[in-house]
């Protein structure tokens, strides 16, 4: 799943293209038109496909913008300011192409769920292999209350204090430290990769509780996750299985990966483990991560 350096990468790609644009037409697919007719919640969600397509039509993009891992579309249309979530989910990806088989990809011209066609020319692609992604049309973030939990930017300041807060309280305190940190309502846009990483340059094992870290050592293990999302946002984020920026375009950031997906310790050359945590395969080094 596409962790924050990736959300922003697709974020800083999409705004040069896509602000100022205005939408003229929407396109849905079959596929996601018949799960909405069977009462499942594909691709667009909270709406109607009928209204979804209604409602977007006519819509200026003003700007692109990130929270956490959503992709933010704030939308005009009447003098009336509207918002376009996207979840990328776990292969969800963004094109801005001419015509739909300009995707280079097979499997992403495959999917094609929702295609905005702009004025002057050009479209708007949306694809998703699994459909596990989501849109989401919203007057404002508030019309979505899941939105306003999410925890603060990690860049911003009072970010690491929140963490802190959070990972001492009942809730979080007893919980394996690796999924305090991939808890979105903890730590902002970290998840499975980010936190592997963190958690190894920090020789924490991810299945030690949060009551059984220092406040020194958290606080030392917030810092090192902002290092490294900042270090992937500057890679263009991991290319790692589905995940692609706009147009299919690759990021680095997995060449410089220590942990994530080894079979050997870089350090000291043990074999590695895993466990599952929050349902995610967490890898570590048994040697080094206490």
């Amino acid at each position: 799943m596409p962790e924050l350096p990736e959300v922003e990468g697709v974020v800083r790609a999409l705004a040069p293209v896509a602000i100022g644009r205005t939408i003229q037409e929407v396109t849905v697919s079959d596929t996601v038109i018949k799960s909405k007719q069977l009462g499942k919640e594909a691709v667009i969600k909270g709406i109607t496909t009928e209204d979804f397509i209604m409602d977007m039509a006519g819509m200026t993009i003003k700007d692109v913008t990130r929270r956490s891992k959503y992709i933010y579309f704030h939308l005009t249309k009447d003098g009336n300011s509207c918002l376009l979530v996207s979840h990328l989910g776990m292969s969800g990806a963004w094109f801005t192409v001419e015509k739909v088989d300009d995707i280079q990809e097979m499997k992403f011209r495959n999917h094609v769920h929702v295609v905005f066609t702009l004025e002057g020319g050009g479209l708007l692609v949306y694809s998703d292999i699994r459909r596990f992604g989501e849109l989401r049309f919203l007057g404002c973030e508030a019309d979505h209350p899941p939105l306003l939990k999410m925890a603060p930017e990690p860049f911003a300041a009072g970010a690491r204090n929140h963490f802190l807060e959070m990972a001492a309280t009942p809730k979080y305190a007893r919980k394996p430290i690796k999924e305090v940190i991939m808890d979105g309502h903890v730590v902002s846009g970290c998840g499975n990769i980010y936190a592997t990483e963190a958690l190894y340059k920090m020789n924490i094992h991810p299945g030690r509780t949060a009551d059984r870290i220092s406040k020194k050592r958290k606080t030392e293990l917030f810092d090192v996750i902002v290092d490294i999302l900042q270090e992937s946002i500057d890679a263009g984020g991991s290319s790692i299985s589905d995940y692609r920026n706009i147009n299919g375009e690759a990021g680095t950031m997995q060449d410089r990966l220590k942990m994530y997906g080894r079979k050997h310790c870089p350090a000291c050359g043990a074999d590695t483990n895993s466990m599952k945590i929050a349902g995610r395969t967490s890898v570590y080094c048994p040697t080094c991560q206490k």
